[in-house]
């Protein structure tokens, strides 16, 4: 079968793979009906060395389902299912506490010695525990929003959740990429009075707006803590949802928070900078988040999506196939596309 390899920084070739066999009962092989192209597969895109080795690429899918193990009783041939980003067995201890993504048997889709989601067919270790089915047919419209559940959506409802996003309440979102765009979604959804986007690309915000966001602020830094307060009264948000990665982003969110408020962060942390946690003792700032257990909250969006109350689907402005997934990390690495719709 054919499947996106990343070799290096800026290198990602469509090639030839085994294709997926079954190797464990509890063990299902998923034909890929959709996938896509992440924010957070750029970053090894840009700074993979030429001596790492190369591997499977993307972690987001919808598919049916084509085999299934002997001990897999939940799913059957022919299930058009979701997965989460990551695969869990669902019964350790962290499972169970819903905190999937620390499964003591997970993984991580494109990791070494496992099957990327940018591809034809993946093998899905603990189906049962991972996969999702989904009450739709296999040509669905709404399967590019459906998508959206394997990670961006429940990474900002995530952001949300950890920022104390409540109703009535002001909340401030950094980044306007998918997650941040999903973010906002998410603010709106839990009942925030004031949203506020921070991002400098004006096709991205004018979308945020459509989605929920109240205000746009394009600064950063010092302008931009400036800027949120004078549309506060001075005192900043009750929650900010983090959505870029990087210590400049965090530090800002920080500040952005007012006192006694709470920071969500969920992207993907791109260098070592730490923060000062005098500030937030001072302060009474609260810090939360971290990698988002997107299949915990897939059973909470699913039907706000299935039914429309959610059009996440927007956050795709470019779709193509196989074929075209080089030129679509291009793309997204130039900021011309927000995040590429891939149709295997």
């Amino acid at each position: 079968m054919r499947a996106a390899v990343i070799h290096g920084a800026g290198d990602v070739r469509v090639e030839q793979v085994p294709d997926p066999v079954l190797s464990e009962p509890t063990d299902a092989i998923v034909r890929v009906g959709l996938t896509c192209i992440c924010g957070s597969d750029l970053w090894p895109y840009r700074s993979m060395g030429e001596d790492q080795p190369s591997s499977r690429i993307g972690h987001e899918f919808v598919g049916v389902v084509e085999e299934i193990g002997s001990e897999v009783s939940g799913l059957r041939a022919g299930d058009l299912v979701v997965s989460p980003f990551t695969w869990s067995d669902g019964e350790c201890a962290h499972c169970r506490e819903q905190l999937f993504t620390s499964c003591a048997n997970g993984g991580l889709w494109g990791s070494a010695g496992s099957d990327g989601a940018q591809g034809e067919a993946v093998r899905v270790p603990h189906a049962e525990g991972t996969l999702v089915r989904l009450p739709a047919e296999h040509d669905d419209a709404s399967l590019p929003a459906l998508l959206t559940l394997a990670d961006v959506l429940p990474t900002g409802h995530h952001a949300a959740v950890s920022s104390g996003v409540r109703p009535g309440g002001t909340a401030t979102v950094v980044g306007d990429g998918a997650v941040g765009l999903c973010g906002v979604m998410a603010a709106r959804r839990l009942g925030a009075e004031q949203i506020i986007i921070m991002g400098r690309h004006t096709d991205r915000t004018n979308l945020a707006v459509e989605l929920g966001a109240t205000h746009v602020v394009p600064e950063r830094g010092d302008a931009a803590v400036e800027h949120v307060r004078e549309l506060t009264k001075g005192e900043g948000t009750h929650s900010v949802l983090e959505c870029v990665g990087t210590g400049d982003s965090l530090r800002t969110s920080l500040r952005l928070a007012r006192d006694g408020g709470r920071v969500g962060y969920v992207g993907v942390p791109q260098d070592g900078e730490g923060v000062d946690v005098r500030e937030l003792f001072g302060r009474n700032v609260g810090l939360a988040g971290g990698v988002c257990p997107a299949r915990a909250y897939i059973p909470e969006l699913l039907p706000d999506v299935l039914y429309g109350k959610l059009d996440p689907a927007r956050v795709f402005d470019r779709e193509t196939d196989l074929d075209g997934v080089p030129a679509g990390y291009t793309a997204m690495a130039e900021r011309e596309s927000l995040k590429v719709l891939v149709r295997p």
